[in-house]
């Protein structure tokens, strides 16, 4: 009995002892993980813990934090710790050899995931469709792609100009700029930059963002660049669009949107470095609240999407991993600067680029030596070539046109061109359909089909809408399997998106053809007498009534004329705040020509293009005369001009300017209209403008503020500035670049809101004002609030500011004198100074 009670005891204490020692063990390999986690993680590691088995070494076999996505790394195999004992060792030895075959074992799974996912998104980016949608049947990528002109930085100021201007101002942009290359975004390139996270993309549509997005991707699977990123993962807004209204965990939205991630787990989204890509920020349907939403941190967390989404972006959620977003200019400011490291600008193609595209594109030298000829000839054309998507439909025209025997001269025009490629879009449907006519005629079904797209394209368009679901089509009586049966039409004109979803989400594949196609339409009900349509558009009061059909009316009703259709339609366009109907209306005008609708082979009715009609449109432009338009929104009238093939206007500028006595040539509105866009858009910087030297009208001259961009000095006298003008002239101080260094408007009358605005753009970093004279203003107390504010800004560079003749008020001369006590204020010359004593004494 005894001899059984001491061997239970003796097993007992064995069995402590047993339990102790692995206790010991466990301890010490979780403390060697914490050290080499400690070592291996991106992120800010927890404070450590002391431990005599610290100093432990091992075979580490890390699994993606940095580096390649399995990263195995072998440290010194020894065990040299002299307060272990031999048995420690050994046993040591031991568990590291389990804990090893575990990890080899789960590192090849997780290897393969890897591997997969590669080879999936190696497949959705290889290949391009440039406007087609059939999976597969594109191009590959690596041989039409050419390199995009991205600069990092732009300006504060949000552009919400149509982007054909946006696009003009980005030709003239400092070509000194810093550029930088898509797969060096989250690269430090100097001392001064802290680590990069957020990288905020911006730039016009079809500028190329999207294909920047697929490069990127697509090297990355490729293994050439990038490879310290363990997976790259691409969310477009589009379709996360689609499941806004659902609830997931950022784990089970990987799964959803990268189903070759399912076997994912959450402990490896803390560890690796990933890139979140989240393309096409003006297509969120989302309203990111970042001030609002709870914070989170569990990528397990079961929420809505947008609080995963915000919470992502602000480093709340996986603060080690990196997101990059894609955005047009007007919608880039959903997130705030407080969450981006780097803003850079797709500025699309130089000059350079243009001719490369085009040479990779065309086998024959020959063919594309002519396309690139042409395109330089026209300024329109060539301008719009910025854009890849542009250039994509310019090459469709122009080798179609100059390779069968072509008898019409090239398309120089936009609404030329889009004709164009509107018959060559039918044609080919023809061709790959077969069929008893003849390729370039349109039958019933064509018309009919082009006039609902057209109906869709302007009813989204007046609500700003790009993106369409199969409910909008069938609501303007598309069938959505007819998409299909005309893919000769609507695969280049009409982008179909597939997504996992099994529903489908619509665009047009570039803003611009929704907008000629919007104005096809609108043309379209003019000629049919659609006055209810027509009517809503252009808000009037009473029922529109036609003339220019002879025989359809006999009442003395008040009748509307192509003439005076148009120039509703254009008072309409110039009264939107960010010209989002500008390119609309110059296809109204371009398509009221019998050339382009002869082009369009009976889609619109001819009989109201008389040449007595065009004149008077002609007229109307040149005569059209209003301070209510900004200056830079009237440049669209000149546009209108030339899209009717009128180079009258352009002409006379050009002798103008050639012209040795411009002070006796006397100017009209359109003149200085045409003479800021020419100034504005001329390689050389003007070293002065002085307005006062031309014979115009006082709106002449408040037409010629947009030139301002491209001088380093300029002068304006006697004349009522309004605060629209202001805001146009305010528009120029912050341009980018920027090259006014001196502004005289002296004798001028400026209110309150003009000088506020002025002054708004003298704090702006990219205004490099040196010289400001504002003489005999009559400046009021709330204007010189406004410039004490602009003088205690930093960085300012304005030196010199010229008051004489001001009537200041004491209040005014306190404000002044306030800021010219601000350690911030670098003011050098204050003139004015005998009539407020107290400015000499600051």
């Amino acid at each position: 009995m005894l001899r059984i009670m001491f061997f239970n005891l003796l097993f007992c204490v064995s069995r402590l002892f047993l339990l102790n020692r692995l206790d010991s063990h466990l301890k010490m390999s979780e403390c060697v993980m914490e050290e080499e986690e400690r070592a291996e993680s991106t992120v800010s590691s927890c404070v450590s813990m002391k431990s005599d088995c610290s100093k432990v070494q091992s075979i580490n076999f890390s699994i993606g934090p940095r580096g390649s996505p399995l990263n195995y790394q072998k440290r010194s195999a020894s065990i040299g710790d002299s307060s272990c004992p031999e048995g420690e060792k050994k046993r040591r030895t031991e568990l590291q050899t389990t804990d090893l075959n575990h990890s080899v074992s789960q590192g090849g799974d997780l290897q393969e995931v890897i591997e997969g996912h590669k080879m999936s998104l190696k497949r959705r980016c290889e290949h391009v469709t440039e406007g087609t949608h059939e999976a597969g049947s594109g191009t590959l990528l690596n041989k039409i792609y050419t390199e995009l002109y991205i600069t990092e930085g732009q300006s504060e100021e949000v552009d919400t100009q149509h982007e054909v201007r946006q696009l003009e101002r980005t030709s003239k942009k400092n070509i000194q700029d810093t550029p930088i290359k898509c797969q060096d975004l989250f690269k430090v390139l100097s001392e001064q930059q802290r680590h990069i996270r957020v990288v905020l993309t911006n730039g016009v549509a079809g500028v190329g963002k999207t294909f920047s997005v697929q490069k990127f991707s697509l090297d990355w699977a490729e293994g050439l660049e990038n490879q310290d990123i363990s997976l790259v993962l691409p969310l477009s807004w589009r379709e996360l669009n689609l499941i806004r209204d659902e609830q997931h965990s950022l784990l089970s939205l990987l799964h959803v949107f990268h189903p070759t991630l399912q076997k994912i787990r959450a402990e490896d989204l803390t560890v690796w470095k990933l890139l979140f890509i989240f393309d096409g920020l003006d297509e969120s349907r989302f309203s990111l609240g970042f001030n609002k939403h709870q914070l989170i941190s569990d990528v397990t967390q079961v929420l809505s999407v947008e609080v995963l989404l915000v919470n992502l972006i602000q480093g709340n959620l996986l603060p080690s991993a990196l997101i990059w977003i894609t955005s047009r200019p007007a919608a880039a400011h959903q997130i705030p600067p407080s969450c981006v490291d780097r803003i850079t600008e797709v500025r699309g193609f130089t000059d350079s680029q243009k001719e490369e595209y085009f040479r990779r594109r065309f086998s024959d030298e020959d063919l594309s030596k002519r396309i690139i000829s042409h395109i330089k000839a026209s300024r329109s054309l060539h301008i719009m070539c910025l854009i890849p998507v542009f250039c994509w439909i310019t090459a469709i025209v122009l080798e179609d046109m100059m390779t069968r025997d072509q008898r019409g001269e090239l398309p120089k025009t936009l609404t030329d061109l889009y004709s164009h490629f509107l018959r060559v879009q039918i044609k080919r449907k023809k061709q790959k359909y077969g069929g008893k006519q003849r390729p370039e005629e349109l039958t019933e079904a064509d018309k009919e089909l082009l006039l609902k797209l057209g109906r869709l394209a302007f009813e989204h368009l007046e609500k700003g809408n790009i993106m369409f679901y199969s409910e909008d089509l069938e609501r303007c009586g598309l069938d959505v399997s007819e998409v299909s049966v005309y893919s000769g039409v609507c695969t280049e004109i009409f982008k179909r998106e597939s997504v996992i979803f099994q529903k489908s989400v619509y665009c047009f594949v570039h803003l611009s053809i929704q907008e000629f196609l919007a104005a096809v339409y609108m043309f379209h009900l003019y000629t049919r007498k659609d006055t209810a349509v027509i009517s809503q558009f252009l808000k009037y009061s009473e029922p529109i009534r036609f003339s220019g059909f002879a025989g359809l009316y006999t009442n003395n009703d008040p009748v509307t004329s192509l003439d005076d259709f148009l120039r509703r339609a254009l008072m309409k366009s110039l009264k939107s705040e960010n010209g989002h109907l500008d390119l609309f209306v110059r296809f109204l005008h371009g398509l009221s020509l019998e050339s382009n609708q002869r082009i369009l082979g009976g889609l619109l009715d001819q009989r109201n293009s008389h040449p007595e009609t065009i004149q008077k449109v002609l007229n109307n432009l040149k005569e059209e005369n209003s301070d209510e338009f900004s200056p830079d929104r009237s440049i669209n009238i000149f546009h209108c001009l030339m899209e009717m093939k009128d180079q009258s206007v352009h002409q006379e500028i050009q002798e103008f300017l050639k012209s040795e006595k411009k002070s006796e040539r006397e100017l009209s509105e359109i003149h200085c209209s045409a003479l800021a866009y020419l100034l504005q858009m001329s390689e050389e910087v003007l070293d002065e403008l002085n307005m006062c030297q031309y014979k115009t009208s006082e709106d002449g001259r408040r037409r010629l503020i947009p030139a301002v961009r491209n001088c380093r000095k300029v002068v304006l006298w006697c004349c009522s500035l309004s605060e629209i003008s202001c805001g146009s002239l305010a528009s120029a101080l912050r341009s980018n670049p920027s090259h006014l260094r001196v502004l005289e408007l002296s004798e001028t009358e400026l209110k309150d809101p003009g000088v506020k605005l002025l002054c708004g753009a003298l704090q702006d970093p990219l205004c490099e004002l040196e010289t400001l004279r504002l003489i005999n203003c009559s400046l009021s107390e709330i204007s010189c609030d406004s410039l004490a504010s602009a003088l205690r800004s930093n960085p300012s560079h304005l030196r010199e500011l010229d008051l004489t003749g001001n009537q200041l008020k004491d209040p005014g001369v306190k404000l002044l004198c306030g800021a010219l006590q601000d350690p911030l204020c670098e003011l050098e010359t204050l003139r004015s100074v005998r009539d407020y004593p107290v400015l000499s004494q600051v």
